[in-house]
């Protein structure tokens, strides 16, 4: 949640912020209202527990006929307290509850726009000719298909649409994918963590994926546990409701996880293939640093995605991503998209969002510096979402007998191979 003193000093900055996000801007006024209440039903509240305490000490030295007259306030003490503190909790829950809606604040160098209105900030890698080559490319399914890498038939047979299975070299794929991750992340000194794929529900209302996110969120009502839809989540509330001696930031994890989006408002978008699916492993970096690193620590998540993909030989762009199309706990996000060639287009594989205290303050996460105690900054990387990358480096690689060169980086983690082969039937 954003900071109460923030609202309460500059509400035209959260205002601006509400608007930028294409947010109800009434919310602002809403929440200020609510605090009001809160805080004048708080010091009602006290008011009277004060004076209930000070009558408590008067009554053992009245004398009789005053004691009757001060027990008799005393009740009606009792009463005004117990109605106090119910109106008190009533208005901390309904100033929460209006609070958590706030999106965070977003940068003030953040584009202002929808999902098209992003800016490109770099571009690299070449983007190859395929017809100077004298061919032309086949998409990521019909080549995972050719090396028996793919099968989206059985799993939509099994599972339903947008499921599928990774066979053969698809699995050792995946898997080469993930270990050469967690070894660049394990090298920039992350900690390789392996995370639930089931949380309570305050773990996923902190980090902020119950707001507009929860169209797309799998929940269990039985158990009342919901599936991740990225290890941010389990990873983001792993020091939930502690307090972080300063000088053990940051602190680094890299998770690798299985991940559920309902992909909800997607009907008929990337319905071929793999790229847009409902379960897919991911390996995601996550941060926690002091408030003033919060920017340099983004600069470096940024840099270690490009390290990724550099190392993958993919041509990407990264793009400053607009107000309307960033979630709602992010203040800003980097995305690296990748060149898909049969769509010629870039596509998201990866993004870098700060999230500042916005997720500490949810869930009462705090660094302490000498005496001073405060909401510590999250961030959040992906480094490899599973699918996306086999897309990229499948359609990228190809050559015109369908077979598809490996990368350096990859071939010690898949047994030396340095080209994926057709399978013969």
């Amino acid at each position: 949640m954003i900071d109460l003193r923030l609202l309460r000093e500059d509400p035209d900055r959260v205002r601006a912020s509400q608007r930028a996000r294409g947010e109800d801007v009434e919310l602002v006024d809403a929440v200020l209202s609510a605090d009001e209440r809160r805080r004048s039903s708080g010091m009602r509240f006290d008011e009277l527990r004060n004076e209930q305490k000070s009558l408590g000490k008067l009554i053992p030295k009245a004398s009789p006929e005053e004691r009757a007259e001060l027990l008799k306030r005393a009740e009606q003490l009792k009463a005004d307290v117990k109605v106090a503190e119910a109106e008190q909790n009533e208005a901390d829950e309904t100033a929460r509850a209006l609070l958590l809606k706030l999106g965070n604040v977003v940068h003030p160098d953040v584009p202002v726009g929808g999902e098209d209105d992003f800016t490109v900030l770099e571009t690299h890698g070449t983007i190859r000719d395929f017809a100077a080559e004298g061919f032309e490319p086949k998409d990521h399914l019909e080549l995972g298909e050719l090396l028996g890498a793919i099968d989206v038939e059985r799993g939509a047979k099994v599972s339903g649409s947008r499921f599928y299975y990774l066979t053969g070299v698809g699995a050792l794929l995946e898997l080469a994918l993930v270990n050469a991750a967690i070894a660049q992340a394990t090298e920039a000194g992350f900690i390789p963590m392996l995370t639930p794929a089931l949380v309570r529900p305050r773990a996923m209302e902190g980090t902020g994926f119950l707001g507009q996110a929860a169209e797309n969120v799998y929940h269990l009502e039985k158990d009342d546990y919901y599936l991740v839809g990225t290890s941010e989540v389990p990873l983001a509330a792993y020091h939930m409701d502690e307090i972080v001696e300063a000088d053990k930031l940051p602190l680094r994890y890299a998770g690798f996880s299985p991940c559920f989006r309902r992909e909800a408002g997607t009907y008929g978008k990337d319905t071929r293939g793999i790229f847009r699916v409902h379960q897919f492993d991911k390996v995601e970096m996550f941060s926690y640093v002091a408030p003033e690193e919060a920017e340099a620590e983004h600069a470096r998540l940024l840099a270690w995605e490009k390290q990724w993909l550099t190392s993958l030989e993919l041509p990407f762009q990264v793009i400053d991503v607009a107000t309307g199309d960033l979630g709602a706990s992010a203040s800003r996000k980097f995305d690296c998209e990748a060149w898909i060639p049969t769509q010629g287009k870039y596509r998201e594989l990866t993004s870098a969002s700060n999230c500042d205290g916005f997720q500490a303050r949810r869930l009462s996460i705090r660094v302490r510096d000498g005496k001073k105690t405060q909401p510590l900054a999250t961030l959040n990387g992906t480094l490899c979402a599973v699918p996306r990358t086999i897309v990229a480096l499948l359609e990228n690689h190809q050559q015109a007998d369908g077979s598809v060169r490996v990368p350096a980086a990859l071939r010690p983690y898949l047994g030396g191979r340095e080209v994926l082969e057709p399978i013969t039937k």
